[in-house]
């Protein structure tokens, strides 16, 4: 790490996509309170992360990244929580199944409040205000109070953050993530689709294994992995004076630690090499991940990418890939080719969701079930066109029966949109839509499986 880099230096870059606070005293003394408050993850908590992560660059193990695209604090409870940790681990154990490797679970949760916008305000019925920017700057309702960003936000966030992750330990730890919990599948989601034989075949044979463990004792009451997961927690770190009060020095190696979240990324907005967010995130020992759009050429990627890992260390720096739908293969094999040309170590993953927004014939901000499955899909081609390893998958979801997402097995149509559109942003897949793209994402790690793997289970 350079030796000018505090925790402080990002004040003295360009700052985009952040908010200007009206109240300077305000803002500073809850600046001071954050400060003192204990951090909500570990330093130690990170590395271990960062090592399973350096799995998945070495093609040793699967990365699934997935949640709310913006935690609400009207919408906070312990049953969404539990349902979109339960729906996370469900797909986690469809994809080690098909993938036959270890799948590294990282949740957009306990933390993922701010979000980044493509224009400053927004105007309904001829009246402009400020955009909403997440809970915890803003206000969703659309009046001028609301729109104020209040510091104060930052406590409450603060505070959903760590009762989150208490819970969320609690379910990784305390049985309720069984593998033979987990694994007794309410295929109810396929009931009376046409795709509902295929996905039962699968989860008989996902059954058929955990039996078989339990025939020869391995139970949860014998074997602590099958009880419990490891699960880990991650969001955008775009509010950088919030990430700046939560960032201490870990006493093991004196290194600086975001002590927000386990993992945290950089927007495709808020990449720029010589900006705030950049420079904050490089100082940081968390693992990173890195948005990559359209607009990224090939030598910026690798600009960045010498800036955030210059030590090059596995693990450390994860590529979440976002260019939509047939538009892949104009501009992954350019950054792939970059990066092997280079030698850096990196986790490729990819986010099928940003890139296949539209606006639907009812008016709702939707995404496309096919759009989304297709980018995966092209995703995957172009990693086995070009040798290297399709490590991960990052995903906008929830755990509830919203219908934001077009598509799915049970066709949400853009009427049906209407009828349980809760997101206060983006919009999400529901739990049934995860799970199908969970199978279908199986079949395709199977299918793409290497033959030694294939040999050897056979």
């Amino acid at each position: 790490m350079a030796a000018t880099w505090t925790r402080s230096s990002w004040r003295n870059r360009p700052a985009l996509q952040m908010p200007v606070y009206p109240d300077a005293a305000k803002l500073a003394a809850v600046e001071a309170k954050l400060a003192s408050y204990p951090p909500l993850v570990f330093a130690g908590e990170a590395r271990v992360l960062k090592a399973k992560l350096a799995r998945v660059a070495r093609g040793e193990a699967f990365l699934l990244q997935g949640g709310d695209c913006a935690e609400s604090f009207a919408e906070f409870g312990a049953d969404n929580i539990r349902d979109t940790f339960r729906v996370l681990l469900q797909m986690a154990v469809v994809l080690t199944f098909g993938a036959r490797k270890p799948v590294v679970k990282v949740g957009r949760m306990a933390g993922q409040f701010a979000k980044p916008r493509s224009s400053d305000t927004e105007t309904v019925d001829g009246v402009t205000l400020p955009s909403y920017r997440g809970d915890i700057i803003n206000g969703f309702e659309f009046d001028e109070a609301s729109r104020v960003p209040d510091p104060e936000r930052m406590l409450q966030a603060y505070l959903q953050s760590a009762a989150t992750l208490n819970l969320l330990r609690a379910f990784a730890g305390g049985g309720y993530a069984s593998l033979h919990r987990v694994a007794a599948w309410n295929l109810g989601f396929a009931q009376g689709s046409p795709q509902a034989e295929r996905y039962m075949a699968m989860a008989g044979r996902i059954k058929d294994a955990v039996d078989f463990m339990a025939s020869a004792g391995m139970t949860a009451e014998t074997s602590h992995e099958l009880k419990s997961v490891d699960y880990y927690t991650s969001h955008e770190a775009l509010l950088l004076n919030f990430e700046e009060q939560l960032t201490r020095v870990d006493s093991t190696s004196g290194e600086h630690v975001a002590g927000s979240g386990h993992m945290i990324w950089i927007g495709d907005r808020t990449r720029q090499p010589d900006g705030a967010h950049v420079e904050f995130a490089r100082g940081v020992m968390n693992p990173l991940g890195l948005k990559c759009g359209p607009s990224l050429e090939p030598d910026g990627l690798i600009r960045l990418i010498d800036i955030l890992n210059p030590r090059n260390e596995p693990g450390r720096l994860t590529l979440i890939c976002r260019t939509g739908a047939g538009r892949v293969d104009k501009h992954l094999p350019g950054w792939i080719r970059a990066v092997e040309r280079e030698g850096r170590h990196v986790v490729w993953s990819c986010d099928p969701m940003h890139g296949n927004t539209i606006k639907s014939e009812s008016g709702f901000k939707t995404r496309p079930f096919d759009r989304v499955l297709q980018e995966v899909k092209e995703f995957f081609d172009v990693h086995a066109s070009e040798a290297t390893y399709a490590g991960g998958v990052h995903f906008e979801m929830t755990g509830q029966d919203v219908t934001e997402c077009m598509g799915g097995m049970h066709a949400v149509t853009s009427e049906d949109l209407r009828d349980r559109y809760h997101t206060a942003c983006d919009p999400r897949l529901n739990a049934s839509q995860a799970l199908e793209l969970a199978f279908l994402l199986a079949e395709e790690l199977e299918s793409t499986a290497p033959a030694e793997r294939t040999a050897a289970a056979g």
